[in-house]
């Protein structure tokens, strides 16, 4: 059974436990780490009863790329979970999704003292994706191997004043960087393709812009990204890069792999016949003022079904709103009613747009159907690192779903967090689960 010098996991969902978390505590410790075998594990939040673990079952599930996490308060112990957790030497960079409850700055400098050297880079969250599945208030990090991956990095600062032309001299630096690395290896390399993450502040409503113009330049390498969160409260969100967080920035990694991947996006909804015109926005600050020339709220409210109640994020999570750009559709969800019933999305609106009221599929299916496909295209996967609007967490809870979900995700290795918007290709997206999906070497 589980060894007496592991760490031991202290979980929290919604102050309960499920029993076969019962069944591992035996301290107080709250990190985990995956990848060695002293430390591995998959569990599930989910209602898991009559599951019972012996040292097989947890040999069996022990995923190849290490990752760990922590519950830990204090950032210097947090980060020094994470550490131990990963364990292993060797790695080209440190990925940390970290909740917006910790000091930033002490944590910055804490992840800085525990990896020294070893690149870490991130950014904040609205809920983290952890090898037990959804949680809050937690730290999360994944490591690359140097064996099998060359990472290179660069930061894009200011977004507020990003141009367009920004994006030559950013793809012409992380070339070259890929280029020099590659080069410097002491072994050959063997190289299945490039992929490039994104981390951007959640709150600088730059991500159109940002992304758009990137992947022009990329071409042929897939890019997947995330919006940074703060739990909700729309105030700050930052990323992490060269040992700090910063605010006005994103953060461009470009992954090259010796496993197999496919960068992939998911939604699990579908277009309606209920359609309505914008014809009041303000686009820079993604503010609708009028839809069909009525209050924005007072309208939507209407359209969904819902005239005369509370407009909460809840509604909107379940209610989303779909537009068609080269002949998909694709989710704009809505931030929050303000004061004077207009409406701000996480994306930006323009006047003349025509909004779709979407309706939901099942959520879990489609994201098992995807798993599928991925499966298919490159066997069996050890990470998915992965990009989930809180939209989707939300909605989860809402139809109690979040524990099944949990319990999806932790099976097929996803690792990740809860984001203020998504990035596949070219777009800016919501209510939308992007990322990578990684096999075996």
């Amino acid at each position: 059974m589980w060894p007496v010098n592991s760490p031991v996991w202290r979980i929290l969902d919604e102050g309960r436990m499920t029993g076969v978390a019962k069944q591992l505590l035996s301290g107080g410790g709250a990190g985990v780490g995956f990848g060695e075998p002293s430390h591995a594990a998959s569990l599930g939040c989910g209602d898991m009863q009559s599951s019972s673990f012996s040292s097989d079952t947890l040999e069996a599930a022990r995923p190849a790329l290490p990752r760990a996490m922590s519950l830990a308060e204090d950032p210097r112990a947090a980060a020094r979970e994470l550490r131990e957790g990963l364990g292993e030497p060797g790695l080209e960079l440190v990925v940390v999704f970290c909740s917006p409850r910790y000091g930033m700055d002490e944590l910055a400098r804490a992840l800085t003292a525990e990896f020294g050297a070893t690149p870490v880079i991130g950014c904040t969250t609205a809920g983290e994706i952890t090898p037990i599945g959804y949680t809050a208030g937690a730290l999360v990090a994944i490591g690359f191997p140097s064996s099998d991956f060359s990472i290179v990095l660069e930061r894009i600062d200011a977004l507020s004043s990003f141009e367009i032309s920004d994006s030559t001299r950013i793809l012409r630096s992380l070339m070259g960087k890929r280029d020099r690395a590659l080069a410097a290896r002491p072994e050959p390399f063997e190289d299945k393709g490039s992929f490039a993450m994104l981390l951007v502040d959640g709150l600088s409503m730059r991500e159109e812009t940002v992304v758009s113009a990137i992947h022009n330049v990329l071409v042929d390498i897939p890019l997947f990204g995330g919006s940074a969160g703060d739990d909700l409260r729309f105030e700050r969100t930052f990323v992490l890069h060269d040992g700090a967080f910063h605010e006005d920035a994103g953060v461009i990694a470009l992954f090259t792999s010796a496993r197999r991947f496919s960068v992939f996006r998911t939604e699990h909804f579908v277009s309606s016949d209920r359609k309505m015109v914008v014809t009041g926005a303000d686009p820079q600050r993604r503010i609708v003022t009028e839809i069909n020339a009525e209050p924005a709220g007072r309208e939507y409210a209407r359209m969904v079904g819902l005239e005369g109640e509370p407009l909460t994020p809840m509604i909107f999570a379940a209610h989303p709103v779909v537009v068609r750009v080269g002949g998909q559709y694709h989710v704009r969800s809505i931030q929050k009613v303000n004061e004077d019933e207009s409406l701000t999305f996480f994306c930006a609106i323009d006047e003349g747009i025509v909004l779709t009221v979407a309706e939901g599929v099942d959520p879990v299916k489609n994201f098992e159907q995807m798993m599928e496909r991925l499966h298919e295209q490159i066997g069996p996967t050890d990470l998915v690192l992965g990009c989930d609007c809180i939209l989707r967490r939300l909605e989860m809870e809402q139809r109690q779903l979040k524990r099944v979900m949990s319990d999806v995700l932790v099976r097929h290795n996803v690792i990740g967090f809860c984001a203020y918007g998504e990035q596949y290709n070219g777009m800016h997206v919501n209510q939308t689960f992007t990322g990578v999906a990684i096999g075996a070497r």
